[in-house]
């Protein structure tokens, strides 16, 4: 994945077609050549943001399912089935950013080929209750199967317009596809507890046909790009935790439940969402990935498993604390206060690790971010002020982060 001297590799050095911009010019059918990594300014395109929004409906089945699952008393199902669910919306949407990153021609086939992942998507979106409550999997089995022939077309595609170790690659990222999705298919036909016992090892058949394929070739993503999408999916997600909380706050006051007890929860997840934010992007991260390893760039981007995860279930975990007040829900206070505490700590963690952490060159740095996790899984015992205690930990933390950076700034501009 990372940038590399081309070796043997099709095309030109790094990256095929002339060097466009952002706004390249629609085309009604094109050779798919790889896009050069030089490219000035490349941002998401608007058919990438049309994308994201079908993930986000899929993203809002999951959280409303560990709602349910969490707010009638059992976390062990819930959380089990929201990481599984989780995994397929997240995986789905990293295949596709990535081969966009690198291959995005933006002609009639390509835009038919995401049209049709953005159909399976939401077939996908569909299955979710069905695989949260009942455990039944065809559904959402048939909407990823369904994305993953649309991407499997585009590497194919890519493998015609390529020649040598380019063109080897994507055939690898091709067959890497459909194998995996044909033990997926066979998976959910095994009768008993196959599917138990398979889900882990396809997982991670999943994660490793990127390694495999990048060791033919590194693709030619463009570093400024994945920063852009990756940072815009994290809104995505966070976002879908605002909506969460603003429908739960409004159903509490739809019931006239008390506002001393509601105000503190909504003010204490506007602080969370506002600090997780704040946090995630206060790094200049494409230098990071575009000049690192190949381990650097796989661990930064599926370590966003944890993150795009977390900050999801922050939400959830708002709209539990919510239910728990106005009695919608028989669980206790401490429970739905965990239900927040535990993801906002979770998040805090995974940003520092995967996203901040490389940034930060003293002890004091390092340890802000794990400091204000544990601050706020402290909070969790606070009963009804639980949220908004989460709330304030989450900001201290910031802002002690805020100012250890504003002081290494003057040493540095001093020396």
């Amino acid at each position: 994945m990372p940038p590399s001297p081309d070796d043997d590799g099709g095309g030109e050095p790094d990256g095929a077609g002339p060097a466009q911009g952002p706004q390249q010019p629609f085309t009604v059918l094109s050779r798919m050549r790889a896009r050069r990594r030089d490219e000035a300014h490349r941002v998401a395109t608007p058919l990438e943001l049309f994308f994201d929004l079908a993930f986000a409906a899929a993203v809002a089945q999951a959280g409303q399912q560990l709602v349910h699952a969490l707010a009638g008393g059992h976390p062990g199902h819930g959380v089990g089935g929201y990481l599984l669910v989780f995994f397929a919306i997240w995986w789905a949407w990293v295949n596709f950013t990535w081969f966009a990153s690198a291959y995005d021609t933006d002609d009639v086939p390509y835009r038919l080929a995401t049209l049709l992942q953005i159909t399976g998507v939401l077939v996908l979106a569909a299955g979710v209750p069905r695989a949260f409550s009942d455990a039944n999997y065809t559904v959402s089995v048939a909407g990823y199967l369904i994305m993953r022939v649309a991407l499997t077309l585009q590497w194919l595609r890519a493998a015609r317009g390529e020649t040598g170790a380019a063109r080897k690659a994507a055939l690898t990222y091709a067959a890497g596809l459909v194998v995996v999705q044909a033990c997926w298919v066979l998976l959910l036909a095994l009768p008993g507890n196959a599917w138990e016992y398979g889900v882990g090892p396809l997982i991670l058949a999943e994660l490793a046909v990127p390694a495999v394929a990048e060791r033919v070739r590194e693709t030619p993503w463009h570093p400024g790009h994945i920063a852009d999408r990756y940072g815009g999916f994290t809104i995505i997600v966070l976002g879908e935790s605002i909506s969460a909380a603003t429908v739960a706050v409004q159903s509490a006051l739809d019931k006239k439940t008390d506002l001393t007890e509601l105000l503190p929860i909504a003010f204490g997840g506007l602080v969370i969402v506002f600090a997780a934010f704040w946090i995630y992007f206060a790094t200049p991260i494409e230098t990071y990935i575009g000049s690192g390893s190949e381990w650097r760039v796989f661990g930064w981007g599926y370590g966003h498993y944890l993150i795009f995860g977390s900050a999801a279930a922050i939400g959830a975990g708002l709209e539990v604390a919510t239910e728990q007040v106005t009695a919608e829900s028989h669980i206790s206070a401490l429970a739905a206060a965990l239900a927040v505490t535990v993801p906002t700590a979770l998040y805090a963690l995974a940003v520092w690790l995967v996203h901040v952490r490389p940034f930060k060159h003293d002890a004091w740095q390092q340890l802000v971010f794990p400091a204000s996790a544990l601050l706020v899984l402290i909070a969790s015992f606070a009963g009804h002020w639980a949220v908004p205690l989460a709330g304030l930990a989450a900001a201290a933390g910031l802002a002690v982060a805020i100012a250890l950076a504003a002081r290494e700034q003057r040493r540095t501009m001093e020396a």
